[in-house]
């Protein structure tokens, strides 16, 4: 090829990149030029700014049609949309077929049979994509995609949802002003916490890395999956202004998704039979209350009653009776209450641990255990 040939090839393929640059640029910053109003609109505009660029790269492509870099960048236009797309399958298997290293193929290849629903097949593109270069694509969406793995076993999961964190963070040290990598980061954690018992340590440091998300990258603010995400893990830690807040966010950035408005009617739901059976006592008739609390004995602290308790691993705890009114939201370390259970209410969604709300009295003041992690007695959750 002539040298003159050369430059013209790479003039087009370096036309045909910023075209699709500024198509995804438009889908990441849509909230720049547009209102939250205009939520409902931007699926639409993305589709209608996809065909109009794939016209212009028609236009442009010339002689250089066919080069697996063309292909590659035409199949990932098509592939800006959260469709499936059976063209953008065709064009960029033919690319990686042309030329197997060019990693970008390899990536947008695995987002389309991730689209498809064809997870496996999209494990092994962006792990392929791995062997021939580290980046940190390929590690955000191996990430994403270890979680959704069918496995044969909950140890096998776990194992999957360790190894998506790794990936994660890798991604995060090969660029920490990416904020994709840190929102994934923060979606590896959301896993890990409800995998491993819901280590309040976990959840902080997934709600660290939706922080960091957002402040290295403007557009994560626009992001609904990240507010329905941090939302979800702010309710299971009973934070739930935070919570209501982070749906409906969601809901204004994507009102054509069902799933966050459901959740905040759901929590909405709960917190109104929780605030009306606080308000009534549970329901439990005064003289049916006295004879409960009139019940309460000393001997009904069991293994607690004589001021010590040794946990499963060993660890020796120095036990007081307090009162519910002294208690304080966290770990309440060494303090054991007796009283009567008054109601208990659980959700109607299906949660990875089973979750309650319990209204205690001790015959003077009443108290909610908000799920297991409102008040933990003897240090013990």
């Amino acid at each position: 090829m002539m040298a003159d040939e050369e430059e013209e090839v790479e003039r087009i393929l370096l036309k045909l990149q910023e075209l699709v640059d500024q198509l995804y640029s438009f889908r990441e910053c849509y909230f720049e030029t547009h209102s939250v109003e205009d939520a409902g609109r931007k699926q639409q505009d993305v589709r209608e700014e996809m065909e109009k660029t794939l016209q212009q790269m028609k236009e442009v492509v010339g002689s250089v049609q066919g080069k697996a870099q063309v292909l590659m960048l035409t199949g990932k236009a098509l592939n800006v949309t959260p469709d499936y797309s059976p063209k953008a399958e065709e064009l960029l298997s033919k690319a990686v077929k042309l030329e197997p290293k060019l990693v970008e193929a390899w990536n947008q290849l695995g987002e389309v049979y991730w689209k498809k629903g064809d997870v496996a097949a999209a494990h092994t593109c962006f792990s392929g994509a791995l062997t021939h270069c580290k980046n940190k694509v390929s590690l955000q969406n191996l990430s994403m995609v270890l979680r959704q793995l069918r496995t044969d076993s909950g140890d096998e999961h776990s194992r999957h949802v360790m190894d998506s964190v790794r990936q994660a963070k890798l991604a995060v040290q090969m660029d920490i002003h990416d904020g994709r990598s840190w929102y994934i980061l923060g979606n590896a954690y959301l896993s890990l916490y409800f995998n491993t018992g819901q280590n309040p340590k976990i959840s902080q440091q997934a709600l660290s890395a939706y922080a960091q998300a957002e402040k290295v990258d403007r557009t994560a603010s626009s992001n609904p999956d990240l507010h329905l995400n941090r939302a979800t893990l702010h309710k299971y830690e009973e934070n739930y202004g935070e919570a209501l807040e982070g749906f409906s966010r969601a809901a204004a950035l994507d009102p054509a998704w069902p799933e966050p408005q459901q959740r905040e009617q759901q929590l909405l739901e709960f917190l109104n039979r929780l605030t009306s059976l606080l308000e009534s006592k549970g329901k439990v008739k005064t003289k049916k209350l006295q004879s409960m609390l009139g019940n309460l004995r000393p001997a009904h602290l069991g293994p607690c009653g004589d001021g010590r308790y040794q946990s499963a691993s060993g660890q020796k705890v120095t036990l007081e009776l307090k009162p519910l009114s002294t208690l304080q939201p966290g770990v309440n370390s060494g303090a054991v209450v007796l009283g009567k259970v008054v109601f208990s209410l659980t959700t109607e969604e299906k949660v990875p641990l089973f979750r309650w709300t319990l209204l205690c009295s001790d015959g003077v003041q009443y108290g909610a255990e908000l799920g297991s992690a409102h008040w933990r007695l003897c240090g013990h959750p």
